[in-house]
């Protein structure tokens, strides 16, 4: 029978730091050596470990350089494991931080089971994973963009009466603005409006490479599912189900609302237990969606047309537990406001539940193979 060997690896860019314990409580770790990060230096580490009647089993941090080493490993037929940099556990004293102690760290943890592997997508899902998150670039870009245009207006007095901006009456305002003295200013003012406008173009662009792409994903009978739920348009149904991933690993919603950081902290000790703000632990992006959509629910339950119209289509058991979800979250909403609740902690509360209803929904939905 073959002796288990952990290899811890901290991965970068162009190296790859490599660590081995040994089986057993009291087993021995040894650093490897640095290794070339390519694809011929990893087959050369596999076949030098798994010598000798060992079965090398790999793991290394979540990070820039993505899932290629873990899906070589798995494709030669080695177990390998990406883990959360988050839940690794440190030593609070230790200062010293080198690339072989962070391999031989991480063989050590693995080792002893604590480290916590993530899911790893596959090639098609990290594709839509990179499209959604160059669209939320866009729409970050887009707001830099519209404050910087905002900040060059209000240091030369230029302030629109109205509290409603970017609209089209505020872009009439900033189109007819003639007020500059210096050409060059003039045309400073012209280019920062000229890159909204190239943003606005590129956002537009990828909702729309988006909305193309859902019917052929694998996952896209999910993504129309969710659309059954207030407040969850395309956008934010394709986002959470590109972030979330396989939902079928969360064997209840509590899981799922942990996996999105939206329970609260807790410290407790004895008689006395204490509990504070949402971990935000997590994805961050899939957590943002999930309070957006909960806005939607600060008004009554009702069924207006176009949600009537995206969820004609979907089996009824799918549309009762969107009406099911209105009718719960949007009394809630009123109920945590009348007692007059900060409305960021309601917000959050609605989300919560919301992940419930979302988890729920999508075990529902046959996935094709």
């Amino acid at each position: 029978m073959k002796r288990t060997v952990y290899v811890g690896m901290d991965v970068h860019a162009d190296t790859i730091a490599v660590a081995v314990a040994d089986e057993g409580r009291d087993g021995e770790i040894r650093f490897y050596g640095t290794i070339r990060n390519t694809g011929d230096s990893l087959l050369r580490l596999t076949k030098r470990l798994s010598g000798a009647g060992s079965a090398p089993v790999f793991c290394y941090e979540a990070g820039p350089c993505g899932y290629g080493i873990h899906r070589l490993l798995q494709k030669l037929g080695f177990d390998c494991a990406v883990v959360a940099p988050a839940m690794i556990p440190r030593k609070a004293g230790d200062k010293v931080k080198t690339d072989r102690r962070d391999a031989e760290m991480l063989a050590r943890l693995w080792r002893s089971g604590e480290l916590t592997p993530i899911w790893t997508p596959d090639e098609e899902h990290e594709a839509m994973r990179d499209l959604i998150r160059t669209r939320k670039q866009a729409i970050d870009a887009l707001r830099v963009a519209k404050q910087q245009l905002l900040s060059f207006l209000l240091r030369h007095g230029l302030r629109y009466d109205r509290p409603s901006r970017w609209t089209k009456s505020h872009w009439r305002w900033i189109n007819e603005l003639r007020k500059f003295r210096y050409p060059h200013q003039q045309l400073a003012f012209e280019e920062l409006k000229r890159a909204i406008r190239q943003i606005e173009e590129r956002t537009t662009s990828l909702d729309q490479i988006i909305t193309d792409t859902i019917p052929t994903w694998h996952l896209g009978p999910v993504v129309d599912a969710l659309r059954a739920l207030r407040g969850v348009n395309t956008t934010i149904a394709v986002t959470l189900v590109a972030e979330i991933g396989d939902i079928n690993r969360f064997s209840n919603p509590r899981q799922l609302m942990a996996w999105l950081g939206l329970v609260p902290s807790e410290h407790s000790s004895g008689n006395t237990i204490r509990r504070g703000r949402i971990t935000r632990t997590g994805n961050a992006l899939a957590r943002t969606m999930m309070v957006e959509a909960s806005w939607s629910y600060r008004h009554p339950a009702r069924e207006r047309h176009p949600y009537l119209k995206r969820s004609e289509h979907l089996p009824q058991e799918i549309r009762d537990i969107g009406w099911k979800a209105q009718v719960r979250l949007c009394k809630r909403y009123r109920d945590l406001s009348g007692k007059g609740k900060p409305q960021p902690r309601v917000l959050t509360a609605i989300a919560r539940e919301l992940a419930g209803f979302i988890w729920d929904i999508a075990r529902k939905v046959p996935i094709p193979a």
